[in-house]
């Protein structure tokens, strides 16, 4: 194959690349609203046009999702997470479910095994924010604390690929998670992850494995 002279990257590719970093890194979390049209253009230093083409580039892949009049949200931390969310938007939601579990159990035992402490101090974290945003009574930010939550005891697995495969399917559990939570917290059916972490922190592998299966399971009930 013939060797072409280099060019220069396009100035839109390059405010993409500045885009896709800021959400791939966790600058903007999942489910965050981005910068204004207008505050991205003053920070960039570019016209508006050149946002806008960054924008629905990013929303064609997957990554965001432009909802007019409120504004754009960060749907998926990768290419291949805004994939998956479009392969499975309308899967039956018993069989994500079955997912979950496969997923989640699995995850939870090898955690039992290899958890640290400072494994310990991360799960804690995120099981006291998905407490705190459960008795905040927003149902959107306790599905993202809850996804976290679950995020967090597959990464103390300490599976790489699992861990991202996990990652990559986020919009599709969290998707789920908004179905069994429905649109407004009702206190009376809260399931406590309490089990989970305890049985971590023993490092009893098959009770992990349970509590995690247990947890999904009355959550799916309840929904």
């Amino acid at each position: 194959m013939a060797l072409s002279s280099p060019r220069r990257t396009p100035l839109s590719d390059q405010v993409i690349d500045q885009l896709r970093a800021q959400i791939t890194s966790g600058e903007w979390p999942v489910g965050s609203r981005i910068p204004t049209e207008a505050a991205l253009v003053e920070q960039l230093g570019v016209a508006r046009n050149t946002v806008r083409e960054a924008v629905r580039a990013l929303a064609h892949n997957g990554l965001l999702d432009i909802r007019q009049g409120s504004g754009t949200y960060v749907l998926a931390a990768s290419e291949l997470a805004g994939v998956m969310h479009r392969r499975f938007a309308d899967a039956d939601r018993a069989q994500v479910a079955e997912l979950r579990t496969a997923l989640e159990t699995a995850a939870a035992g090898l955690a039992a095994g290899r958890r640290t402490d400072r494994d310990l101090d991360l799960l804690d974290a995120a099981l006291a924010r998905r407490d705190d945003a459960w008795h905040s009574g927003n149902a959107e930010d306790f599905v993202q604390a809850d996804a976290a939550f679950h995020q967090t005891v597959v990464a103390v697995a300490h599976n790489d690929v699992l861990d991202a495969l996990y990652a990559d399917l986020g919009e599709v559990t969290r998707a789920l998670l908004r179905h069994d939570v429905g649109p407004e917290i009702v206190p009376e059916r809260y399931v406590g992850h309490d089990g989970i972490v305890d049985a971590i922190r023993a490092r009893d592998g098959q009770r992990a494995s349970h509590e995690a299966g247990r947890a999904i399971g009355a959550c799916d009930q309840e929904g």
